[in-house]
Parts: structure tokens; C-alpha cells; sequence
């Protein structure tokens, strides 16, 4: 081997062993840029616009005038005190505003597809088209936030779960415009397509606070961020078990802080995206990154996934001290495919906990077997500190493909106690093993028997 060339090698490989260490300071300058959103002081409470709590009453026009009244006096706070109150219909957020749902209150939207018509701007699994409205929306706003200890509920178990069935044709047509780059104003769905709506979206905003709020019985992904930025989701806790429940999707989301979060839910807890296919490679300039996820309890499908829909790229993504409350797929779930492109970088894990899982750690290239041509770039990915009582699969997995191998895999003092297999590493480079036990682990070689 030509000297200088090794030399050369040496050098990026001694800088990726030292960069494993995970780095607070990163972290630290992320949230101390991360905004509050700024609330005006003007308050008004439903009941004095004729809502009412009482869990029959359609209390839509009490709420749109509320957040009429917080747009004439440029920003408010708008409470919904104790009771139950159903809404035949979304909200949409102005910009200053502060919904604040109060311990004992609950917001019960209707499930009724027709009430979510018009169709808004939003997008649906990676490809941006118009659709029904989102539950909570909100386009283009500034200083916003979902406050105080009570409910929101999306009555996504019984109406809106029947159109999982009857999705695909949609799904398809959606994706075909998506590889066909057909204008976004031919994009119209709703009604006859049976595309879900998320529960709660922001889109295009910035300095955004959801704040220690229920989330139950979504229709779709939960908290969507999509295209947004400076946002800090805490201390909520969820109960959403239905078809596709994420907990929280940044989509294109730049600069988020996610903490204190109570996960149960029926799909992923945190799936961080960055746009599908043409589509997301057409928005490089705008990928995923500086997201920060820490002390938080993971119940659900997956714990922390990244993808498939990542085709603008996602970086520099932290999470740290982070348990599970009850029974993963997996744990910690890179993913892709050849359709994707982009790329996922900078990714670093530490002090998690896990108890049973199927799968422990898993990264991915090659997500159903799909795709071709566009293959995506997996790199400097630091796992460090991870603790598992059992894999009913495998404990890692890392899955390249020989012309795009995966490279800079860091895995440090990780301990899995049972796995049915303990690894599997194909097509991957500079993959760095520092105290890793997989199964039982090893004290000193026994002595040979005596005859």
C-alpha cells in the first residue's frame, strides 16, 4: 500500500474514533438557539363565546371566533377550561396564539371526513399534495403553542380506521406525482382517496412549543413538523394505538427539541423524515437536522427511526438518556432504500435502555427490498452506552449494499443479554466494536480438564 495513502486512511480513520464521543456541546449550542414562541397577553376563555363542555354540544364557531379574536389583537392565549368539547371540524392556528386545554379538559373532534373540507396544503408519507385539514393546523405561523395538562383525542379508531383498507390507490396516485413531478396544484385528494389527516400539523412555522398535553386516538401520524423550525415538544404523553400512530414526525424540521416525552403508541414514538423519492432530492437544501431527543420513556412499534422517507437528508440528530416503558419492535431503526437517495449522517445515541425488542439496533439500506438507482449515503453513526434485556431477532443489524457500503459504525459499551442472533454486518466499512456483549458474557477461558 502506497504510504501517503495509508497515512491518509489512518488519519480519517483515528478522526472518526475520536469523534464517537457524544457531543454535549453540539447539543447545548442546538437548544440555546431553539425559540420559545412569545404570547401576547390578551386571554379568551370558550365558555364566554358559548362553548360548552358537555361532550355534544358542536362547539366549532366558539373556537374559530376565539382564534379570530387572538388575530384582531395580534396574539393571545385562548382557554379551554374543564369539560369535554367536541369540535365538528379542525382548528387553524393564526400566528402568537397559545392553546391552552386545561387538566380535566378534553377536545374531541369528530370524525366525520366531510367536516375536514376544504382540502389545505399538507402532505401525506414524504410527497407534499392538498388534502383534508389536519385536526390542529397550522401554515405559516410564528410564535405558536399547545399548552396546559389536558386532552386532545382524534376519534381515529372507528371512521377514519376503515380508510387503511382503502388507501392504496391514493397512496399510489400521490407517489406517481411525486416520481412524475406533477405541479402541486394537480395534487388534490380528500374526498374518494382516503388519505388520513395527521392530528396536529405545523407547517412552515417556527418557535413552536407543544407542551405537556394528552395526545389519544389519532386518525394518522400524531404531531406532525413538517417544513418548520425552533420547536420544543415536552412532557406530553400519549395513548394512540391506531393505524400509522407515530408520535412525533419532524419532517424537514430543523432545529427541534424533544423531551420528556411519555410514548405509547401504535407505530413509531419519534420517525424523523426528510420528504419521499424526486420529491425529497429536490429539497436538498432543506433536510432534517439538529434534532435533539432526550429523557424520554419509548412504547410503541420503534423507539427512534430514521426514514424510509429521508430523501433530503437527515443530520445531526442526538438522543440520549431514554428508557422503555414496555415492548419495542426495535429500539434504535435506521432505514432506506434504493428509491431514496440523500443521506443519513451524523447520528449519535447514548445511554438507552431497552427491554425486549425484536431487534435491538438496526440499520438499514436496502427497507423492503425496494427501489433502484437512488441509493443513499449511511455515515458516522455513534451508538454508545445502550443496555437490552432480550432480542427475540437479532441484537444488530447493519445492511449495505457493495457499492454503497454503510461506513463509520461506532458501538460502544453495548450489552444485550439475550439475542436469538447476535450479528449481522454486511457491506459495511470502519466499523469500530468497543466493549460490546452480545448474550452471555465471557469471564476467563476455562482451564483443560484433568483425565
Amino acid at each position: 500500500m502506497n504510504f501517503k495513502y495509508f497515512f491518509l486512511i489512518f488519519l480519517s480513520w483515528a478522526s472518526f474514533a475520536q469523534n464517537s464521543n457524544f457531543p454535549s456541546a453540539k447539543v447545548d449550542s442546538i437548544v440555546k438557539r431553539i425559540q420559545l414562541p412569545i404570547i401576547t397577553s390578551y386571554r379568551i376563555n370558550v365558555l364566554t363565546l358559548g362553548a360548552k363542555g358537555d361532550s355534544i354540544t358542536d362547539n366549532k364557531k366558539a373556537f374559530d371566533k376565539a382564534m379570530a379574536l387572538c388575530k384582531k389583537n395580534k396574539g393571545g392565549t385562548i382557554i379551554v377550561p374543564k369539560g369535554i368539547y367536541k369540535i365538528n371540524g379542525p382548528i387553524h392556528f393564526v400566528s402568537n396564539v397559545n392553546l391552552r386545554i386545561e387538566k380535566g379538559a378534553k377536545i374531541k373532534f369528530s370524525d366525520n371526513p366531510k367536516d375536514y373540507l376544504p382540502m389545505v396544503l399538507t402532505s401525506w408519507e414524504g410527497t407534499m399534495l392538498y388534502n383534508y385539514s389536519p385536526l390542529i393546523y397550522a401554515n405559516n405561523c410564528t410564535n405558536i403553542s399547545i399548552s396546559g395538562e389536558g386532552t386532545i383525542d382524534g376519534e381515529g379508531g372507528k371512521t377514519w380506521k376503515t380508510f387503511k383498507a382503502k388507501e392504496n390507490e391514493g397512496k399510489n396516485r400521490s407517489r406517481e406525482m411525486n416520481h412524475n413531478n406533477t405541479p402541486l396544484e394537480e395534487r388534490k385528494f380528500g374526498e374518494g382517496y382516503f388519505l388520513r389527516p395527521q392530528m396536529i400539523q405545523f407547517l412552515n412555522c417556527k418557535n413552536i412549543l407543544v407542551e405537556n398535553i394528552r395526545i389519544e386516538n389519532s386518525p394518522f401520524w400524531c404531531l406532525h413538523l413538517l417544513k418548520s423550525e425552533s420547536i420544543t415538544i415536552r412532557g406530553i404523553s400519549y395513548k394512540s394505538l391506531n393505524h400509522n400512530n407515530d408520535g412525533i414526525d419532524p419532517e424537514y424540521a430543523k432545529d427541534v427539541l424533544i423531551e420528556n416525552v411519555t410514548f405509547d403508541n401504535g407505530d413509531d414514538n419519534v420517525a424523523i423524515k426528510a420528504g419521499r423519492d424526486h420529491e425529497g432530492r429536490a429539497n436538498a437544501a432543506t433536510p432534517s437536522e439538529n434534532i435533539v431527543i432526550r429523557n424520554c420513556n419509548f412504547k410503541g412499534l420503534h423507539g427512534v427511526v430514521i426514514g424510509s422517507e429521508m430523501s433530503a437528508g437527515v443530520q445531526n440528530v442526538f438522543v440520549e438518556n431514554c428508557k422503555t416503558a414496555g415492548y419495542l419492535k426495535r429500539g434504535i431503526y435506521l432505514k432506506t432504500n434504493a428509491d431514496r437517495g440523500g443521506y443519513i449522517k451524523n447520528i449519535f445515541v447514548q445511554n438507552i435502555q431497552l427491554d425486549q425488542v425484536e431487534d435491538c439496533l438496526y440499520i438499514t439500506s436496502n427497507y423492503h427490498g425496494e427501489g433502484k438507482g437512488y441509493q443513499s449515503d449511511i455515515s458516522n453513526v455513534y451508538f454508545s452506552n445502550i443496555t437490552c434485556n432480550k432480542a427475540s431477532e437479532s441484537g444488530i443489524v447493519i445492511q449495505g449494499f457493495a457499492d454503497k457500503k454503510i461506513k463509520n459504525i461506532s458501538l460502544k459499551n453495548i450489552e444485550i443479554k439475550e439475542a436469538k442472533n447476535a450479528l449481522s454486518n454486511e457491506n459495511a466499512e470502519n466499523v469500530l466494536m468497543t466493549d460490546v456483549f452480545i448474550g452471555k458474557r465471557a469471564t476467563v477461558p476455562t482451564a483443560v480438564s484433568k483425565h
